[in-house]
């Protein structure tokens, strides 16, 4: 199942966020004033006393490759650049390819770069994985959806491989573009100091294989940048930048977002939000040089970014998934192995396609956390709904493996319905849409077995020795 770390991004709807939990921190200045229905944010953001308005002043253009865009906003791009590297306590290496974007060129490069190695062939595998976890209805064209989902909600990017800069503008260069390009420009001396692709490995090559790594290192670096933009906007945010956004909060609307998935929904904010709550903590126990240390010893699980004070000691198990192919007819193939993490761990209970089965919030987190390592490995022939899911889970305590399994029991049972058979260390489900599905506890092992044939999990069973057959 491919968890995307994807381009380093900012989106709307965190832009929106920032600016709730902005509002939130400095109260009486303008930026929110009269605007209603806000909720308080998860995250706890240091508390920065709001500097001087100023207003926007000129600044010598340094040199970049970007001699096309207008003098006045070349001007104000230095501006905001100086004032992250004084905010971030660095200096720019190299120069920087920047520029902005329309959001029609957003939407074609969308399509013919972001996703240009995504196939309608992985993305059905993908929704395969996803709809026999119940997170995606059967037949979900995910690759579209991602397709409409990043067209609306990218308002600015770095790519670490071009080391090309964009904002995405309309027609101006206001007050959410400047904050965008503060964010972005964070991104910027992460790959000089750090190389986002070769020292963080956020490559495409190494987050295919390990996706929970870089869904940690990409919520290190999303949740620095997101931090960045907020410093920035208290300290430097001009009183147009301030009119700007209490603009485009009152215009704006996600009908795709809106749309989605809600485990995508979720996912999606999961670096920008998580991550924001982790590095705040490093930054509140350690100011900037704790932040920057992170980037040397980057966290390695969406646990430790769940759960920041288990960073950086506690490293995930790895976790013995056998060859299951032989056991398997002609034409099948091994579509996917990899790692769910906490993260998804939570997801998958709690966030289901149908309220039938969306487990409660709260006990879904208490289930997921005491996560230790996983693996989990699907199999399917390409072109049929025929398919095999094993997925093993090791629990750090004999507590958090009981939560997990009793949790997942309920889950079962408000999807499935009454099981076949039913015990205390295993329980199996006969669904006419989803086959069989057995789920076994062995130590502190937790194990879901799914599959559309009977035959076929009894014999994965037998490979399986320690979980019985």
């Amino acid at each position: 199942m491919n968890k995307k770390a994807g381009i380093t991004i900012v989106v709307l709807i965190v832009s929106a966020c920032v600016l709730m939990s902005i509002a939130l921190i400095v109260g009486g200045i303008v930026l929110l004033r009269g605007q209603k229905n806000y909720t308080e944010p998860t995250q706890t953001v240091p508390q920065i006393a709001p500097t001087a308005l100023p207003e926007s002043t000129e600044v010598e253009p340094q040199p970049t490759s970007s001699e096309t865009l207008p003098a006045e906003i070349r001007s104000q791009m230095d501006e905001i650049q100086q004032q992250v590297l004084e905010i971030r306590g660095k200096q720019m290496e190299k120069d920087l390819q920047r520029d902005l974007m329309t959001p029609e060129q957003l939407q074609d490069k969308v399509i013919n770069d972001f996703f240009s190695d995504y196939t309608p062939e992985d993305a059905v595998k993908d929704a395969k994985i996803l709809n026999a976890l119940g997170l995606v209805e059967p037949g979900f064209d995910l690759r579209q959806f991602y397709l409409d989902l990043y067209s609306e909600q990218v308002a600015g990017y770095y790519d670490s491989e071009t080391k090309e800069m964009y904002v995405i503008s309309g027609s101006d260069f206001g007050g959410t573009e400047r904050m965008t390009y503060a964010h972005e420009f964070n991104h910027v001396l992460q790959d000089q100091y750090y190389d986002l692709e070769n020292g963080l490995k956020l490559n495409e090559d190494y987050c295919e294989t390990d996706t929970e790594y870089c869904a940690a290192a990409t919520a290190l670096i999303e949740g620095d940048s997101t931090l960045t933009e907020q410093y920035w906007f208290l300290q430097y945010a001009t009183r147009q930048d301030q009119q700007d956004v209490i603009k485009f909060q009152n215009s704006y609307s996600s009908p795709v977002y809106d749309s989605a998935p809600d485990y995508m929904k979720e996912d999606f904010l999961f670096p920008y939000v998580n991550g924001l709550e982790f590095v705040t903590g490093l930054h509140n126990a350690g100011g900037w040089e704790a932040v920057d240390a992170a980037f040397l010893n980057p966290p390695v699980s969406t646990e430790q970014i769940l759960h920041p004070e288990k960073y950086p000691d506690d490293k995930p198990v790895v976790v013995d998934m056998p060859d299951l192919s032989s056991i398997l007819d002609e034409g099948w193939e091994e579509l996917d192995r990899n790692v769910m993490g906490e993260w998804y761990s939570y997801l998958i209970l709690a966030k289901g396609r149908s309220s039938q089965f969306k487990m409660d919030d709260e006990d879904s987190r208490t289930a997921a956390a005491g996560w230790g390592g996983d693996t989990y490995v699907f199999y399917s022939p390409i072109d049929s709904t025929d398919y095999l899911f094993a997925w093993r889970s090791n629990w750090e305590t004999g507590q958090d493996m009981d939560e997990f399994f009793n949790q997942s029991r309920e889950y079962g049972l408000a999807r499935w319905g009454i099981p076949v058979s039913n015990s205390s260390t295993a329980v199996t489900w006969e669904s006419d849409a989803d086959g069989v599905i057995t789920m076994r506890r062995n130590g502190n092992d937790v194990l879901w077995l799914m599959g559309s044939s009977g035959t076929t999990l009894k014999q994965a069973l037998t490979l399986l020795q320690d979980f019985g057959s």
